[in-house]
């Protein structure tokens, strides 16, 4: 898809974002292949390219073969560095109108400098998912615990949610997180924003050429190995759900793709047991749209799964957990199950591979599901409205949530002294070496 030729992405140009300056301080440069977040990435800068901004991009990260040629698509490219003062000349310079950061990590390392370079930017936090709560979810599994509160409290919470306070805007990909931050830590709605995946339509010509129940074959897994969730979620398909799957169907084959898999990921293939490890993609619909069920029985994350968009993208059901489709329906149905029990979990995959009709209910189910709540332009159209309100009011914003401006100034001064103690190191090292 050329994400700049997209009707998904509607904006009313000639706004008050029109032709203002938009940086973004990446974790890392965007790789749209690799995970979800490397699409959102593209979804969000085709979102403020179809505003009419200019926008720039820097990250303290090394580039991949995988990553995304942004001068592609008119991005421009700076070098920004961590600890340095010469990236103070270059934010000086760039004078931006507004500042997204990708992730809390980017604002806390570069929030200060921000704040003294351009201290009238408004400034955006893309949370991508809340990485306090999927941490708590996974130390809760690890200590097979049931009650998720103890483990909410944590020092990465506090830091995240410091984080959310010190910005203008923070974007949710979910409700559910939304709603987490404002009932239980009390964060001021008018600093959240909900922004789902931004996805292209599936029309009827698309739906056609989805590849039907005869010809298709196997189960599949897909994502990226860094995110440990997903390498979870592998073992416990390899160890407790595909050896009793294997019994009912021992020809059928499980297929598991993933970015950056290591050496521990291709020890689980077994040609014997039909477990196969693929690792990378070059199309992930393709491979998603070759298997005829998708198997995702995530036990922790947060966020949006990006791997069960594709999979609506292909016309594939898939069979998951509460916490892997959480958020994600949104009043309407999904598109295959959604169980928690191993054998509950087995029971539907088995079902949904062997039944035609049931599988094509639910293929249909996926495809209600995405155009109606991922494909909905009302996203963009009301995104740009907020946005807008804050840009234009944007003294006034900060001095009603002006606790989030106490914290910032606290902050601040803080890492930057910190900041300045490192970089003056860093030159002692220099000199030395």
């Amino acid at each position: 898809m050329d994400f700049y030729d997209s009707k998904t992405y509607f904006c009313r140009m000639g706004t008050v974002l029109k032709n203002k300056c938009l940086l973004v301080i990446g974790q890392v440069w965007p790789e749209s292949k690799s995970s979800a977040a490397g699409k959102r990435m593209l979804q969000l800068l085709n979102f403020f390219k179809n505003c009419g901004m200019e926008i720039y991009f820097g990250s303290t990260a090394n580039k991949s073969e995988y990553s995304d040629d942004l001068s592609i698509f008119e991005i421009h490219e700076i070098e920004i560095r961590l600890n340095d003062s010469k990236s103070d000349e270059v934010l000086k310079n760039l004078n931006p109108d507004i500042v997204l950061y990708d992730r809390f990590m980017m604002e806390e390392q570069f929030g200060w400098k921000i704040g003294e370079q351009c201290p009238r930017a408004m400034t955006i936090l893309d949370t991508e998912d809340l990485h306090f709560l999927r941490f708590a979810r996974q130390g809760m599994i690890k200590r097979e615990e049931k009650d998720l509160n103890p483990f909410l409290y944590s020092d990465r919470t506090k830091r995240e949610l410091a984080s959310i306070m010190r910005c203008d805007l923070s974007l949710l990909i979910s409700k559910y997180e939304r709603d987490l931050l404002v009932d239980q830590f009390k964060v001021p709605d008018e600093i959240l924003y909900f922004l789902p995946f931004l996805e292209e339509k599936l029309t009827k010509e698309v739906q056609r050429n989805f590849k039907s129940f005869e010809e298709r074959e196997g189960f599949v897994f897909i994502g990226n190995f860094i995110h440990e969730p997903n390498w979870q979620t592998v073992l416990s398909i390899k160890n407790e759900v595909w050896p009793l799957i294997r019994t009912k169907l021992p020809k059928v084959k499980m297929h598991v793709y993933g970015a950056y898999p290591s050496e521990k990921v291709f020890q689980l293939h077994n040609e014997k047991q039909g477990f196969l490890i693929h690792g990378r993609a070059e199309d992930a619909l393709d491979v998603i749209g070759d298997a005829r069920v998708m198997l995702a029985p995530i036990s922790f994350g947060a966020g949006l799964k990006g791997k069960f968009i594709d999979a609506m993208r292909a016309g594939t059901p898939s069979v998951t957990t509460s916490v892997g489709s959480e958020a994600m329906t949104m009043g309407f149905d999904w598109g295959g199950f959604i169980e928690d029990e191993l054998n509950a979990i087995v029971d539907k995959a088995i079902l949904l591979y062997t039944n035609e009709e049931v599988w094509n209910e639910k293929l249909q189910l996926g495809v209600e599901l995405l155009n109606e709540v991922y494909a909905n332009t009302s996203h963009c159209v009301q995104f740009q409205d907020q946005l807008e309100s804050v840009f234009s009011n944007l003294e006034s914003h900060r001095q009603n949530c002006f606790l989030g401006q106490v914290m910032k100034h606290s902050f601040l001064q803080n890492t930057k002294y910190m900041g300045l103690w490192i970089e003056e190191k860093n030159k002692g090292k220099d000199i030395n070496s």
